[in-house]
């Protein structure tokens, strides 16, 4: 064990190393992300304090995921035919205009602004999101390709936890409009960033035509693609499951928990920020201590896939109770260890198995996936919140979660046994 630990750590020592290019696309990552934790605490935080109503911060999520749901078939279209650095750029540079509109929201009459600038921030990460994941094999050569999505699905989680933590501490502190004017100066470094960043660009990008109806032609050649392969459609619609069952509500849920039940800070901020501290430290250790055993290999991947939703069952099983203020960090740890495998585990079996000129299509169709059931995730938990209550919520989460990890359960022994029967 000891060596195998050695060499997957030498594996994202060596990456981050000797790739300049992942290396400063990295380095945006890590700053952007950091704004994002800032904003989406500052927000809920915001939200909670003015208007105190469980559906209105299930609706900043409903929001936060109606609109890259919208914005996917052209992300898609323009993440395969233009030059994936520069949607990255001009993603952060809008952004960072955008989130400073966040400083004019002081009351409850207001809150439509703060949803209306949150819908426009989020249409643009819809481009930014499936870009990103479609660039990272263009920046780094297939061997290392595994080690370049794990460390990039760490980063979110180091980012989430340690972003969290001092997102929690700025807004519960200085006050929430602190956290907005820091977003805005994460996306300006981050575009610094990604400028120096070189790319192998796909042949045939700039060469289609560019009316709309080229545009439609084209993501409904990605959707057949995916019905033609279905498993690729599984795999695609693994995070979209989760959502729609758990992770799209999750975040209501924490909010409410903080606000009512463990309240630390500022409207439950403090709280809140340590909750997602904590849950970020899971789904940073999950997909690195699981590549240990998996490696890059199709089957274990798949595997592991099935194992680690039932540990994220095992977190909300103890989450649920609400016993104390630990056992819920400790549910929290759980449920991020257990989520984050499925999520980075899908992405590179996506990474692996997808074509180049249809990839941006492909990964932004798994993002409105993704995106439209997070939404339906965080209204049903927004009203389960206000009629049930926050336990009886998350033991609804609970058995709603054992649905998609049996259904992939079923399929990877289903695509087992045809293999053996054709091999």
């Amino acid at each position: 064990m000891r060596q195998a630990t050695t060499r997957s750590s030498n594996e994202y020592v060596d990456l981050v190393r000797e790739s300049y290019d992942f290396r400063n696309l990295w380095f945006g990552q890590i700053i952007s992300l950091l704004g994002d934790w800032f904003n989406l605490i500052g927000s809920a935080a915001l939200i909670a304090t003015l208007t105190g109503s469980g559906l209105a911060i299930s609706g900043l999520f409903v929001v936060r995921m109606l609109a890259p749901f919208l914005i996917s078939p052209l992300a898609g279209v323009v993440t395969d035919r233009y030059d994936r650095r520069m949607i990255l750029i001009a993603s952060d540079l809008s952004r960072a205009v955008i989130v400073l509109g966040f400083l004019l929201v002081h009351d409850a009459g207001m809150v439509w602004l703060l949803y209306t600038l949150t819908a426009l921030q989020l249409a643009v990460s819809g481009f930014f999101d499936p870009a990103k994941n479609a660039l990272l094999p263009d920046v780094v050569a297939r061997r290392q390709l595994g080690a370049a999505n794990a460390l990039s699905s760490v980063t979110w989680s180091v980012m989430l936890a340690f972003g969290a933590a001092l997102g929690g501490l700025v807004a519960g502190t200085w006050g929430v409009y602190s956290a907005f004017a820091l977003d805005a100066l994460t996306f300006l470094i981050s575009a610094a960033f990604i400028s120096q960043v070189r790319h192998r660009q796909p042949a045939g990008q700039n060469n289609t035509g560019t009316s709309v109806g080229a545009a439609l032609n084209e993501y409904v050649d990605g959707l057949r693609y995916l019905l033609r392969e279905r498993d690729i459609l599984m795999i695609a619609s693994q995070k979209g499951a989760i959502a729609l069952t758990v992770a799209g509500g999750f975040n209501v849920v924490q909010v409410a928990m903080a606000e009512k039940v463990f309240v630390i800070g500022e409207g439950g901020s403090l709280s809140l920020g340590i909750f997602m501290t904590v849950f970020g430290i899971g789904t940073g250790l999950g997909p690195i201590v699981a590549r240990w055993w998996s490696g890059d290999r199709d089957g274990p991947l798949r595997q592991s896939i099935t194992v680690f939703y039932a540990l994220t069952s095992v977190g909300l099983l103890v989450l649920a109770p609400l016993a104390d203020f630990y056992s819920v960090n400790l549910g929290m740890f759980l449920r991020g260890f257990g989520g984050s495998v499925v999520w980075v585990f899908t992405t590179q079996l996506l990474l692996q198995n997808v074509p180049r000129d249809v990839r941006g299509r492909v990964f932004a169709t798994e993002f409105a996936l993704f995106a439209l059931a997070s939404a339906i995730g965080a209204a049903w938990t927004g009203l389960a919140l206000d009629r049930l209550g926050i336990s009886a919520t998350l033991w609804l989460m609970f058995w709603l979660n054992l649905v998609p990890g049996a259904l992939w359960f079923w399929w990877t022994l289903r695509r087992k046994r045809a293999q053996m029967k054709h091999g």
